[in-house]
């Protein structure tokens, strides 16, 4: 029998080597390098930091005239911001997206021509658990990279109370609200003051988000144009299709990379920090004045007066 080959389970330089091509390319490679994040898709993974491991080998098209101008190649230091850009970007529950990612930025360099990405959970198992992707420059799949610092402003955010969710005039104050700004997202405080246990933030996190998740399916129930959403792409239907999306925050505040502090007690809080996420043009506050020193435009309406 022929030795049995061992690249599958080698570096990724390895691997890059055994399926090499006919045209040569440089391979700049990073080994070993070691993130504490929280990651996975296990209700025991969340709230919990674990360590992962990368290795990454991008192949680039060789210099035509080399030089020793650092200008001219493709920086170890794009490697590790690749990784640490989407790690910071947001939660994510799977390597796979994570590596899909980080191999999407890593091709938006101008010499990256191929790359190999390994990413290995080490404190998940006996050994090492993980995923290896390879891509190459003009992968289908590949997503388009928000520009940095351009971002297009989204909807007005709108907070209602509880006292102005249950009010009799509400219906007609959406009404004028909804003629006054067109794109709106609504967020409601919860029925009441939520009583969780002490000791576990991760329960009375929950807990919170929940008491807000109720409130908005009761607000849905009054106006069918209501739709209570919890993605981003839902919003964005309910907006395209003539709804008015409530936001429902479990999904994005557990997505999230920095979670708010204090969620669960803080309704309005949270609202600030979910308009910043969505680049809201503007957040409105019915029933309660905005906070001070938001980084925002906020102005407080009342039913009688929507602008």
């Amino acid at each position: 029998m022929g030795e049995i080959p061992t690249h599958p389970f080698m570096h990724p330089e390895v691997r890059a080597a055994a399926s090499a091509g006919v045209e040569p390319l440089d391979r700049i490679c990073l080994r070993g390098y070691i993130a504490d994040v929280e990651i996975g898709a296990f209700q025991v993974e969340r709230g919990n930091r674990q360590r992962i491991e990368f290795n990454v080998v991008a192949e680039v098209a060789p210099q035509e005239d080399p030089d020793d101008d650092v200008d001219r190649i493709l920086s170890y230091d794009r490697l590790t911001e690749a990784i640490s850009t989407e790690l910071e970007s947001e939660r994510v529950n799977l390597l796979e997206t994570l590596a899909e990612r980080v191999a999407a930025r890593i091709l938006a360099e101008p010499r990256a021509i191929r790359v190999f990405v390994r990413i290995e959970k080490l404190d998940r198992g006996p050994g090492a658990l993980g995923v290896e992707i390879v891509r190459s420059r003009g992968w289908p799949r590949q997503r388009p990279l928000a520009a940095e610092g351009q971002r297009t402003p989204g909807p007005k955010v709108v907070f209602l109370t509880e006292e102005v969710a249950t009010s009799a005039r509400l219906a007609s104050a959406i009404d004028r609200l909804e003629l006054a700004v067109q794109s709106v997202v609504f967020c409601v405080a919860p029925a009441e003051a939520t009583s969780a246990p002490s000791g576990n933030p991760q329960v009375r996190q929950r807990i919170g988000l929940l008491a807000v998740e109720q409130s908005a399916w009761k607000l849905s129930a009054r106006d069918s144009r209501f739709l209570v959403a919890d993605t981003r792409t839902e919003m964005d239907w309910a907006l395209n299709n003539g709804r008015i999306p409530i936001w429902a925050p479990t999904k994005m505040v557990l997505a999230a990379a920095r979670v708010p502090e204090a969620v669960w007690n803080d309704p309005l809080g949270l609202v600030v920090w979910f308009a910043g996420e969505i680049n809201a043009s503007e957040l409105l506050t019915v029933g309660v004045a905005p906070p001070a020193g938001v980084d925002l435009a906020a102005r407080e309406l009342t039913l009688e007066h929507v602008e």
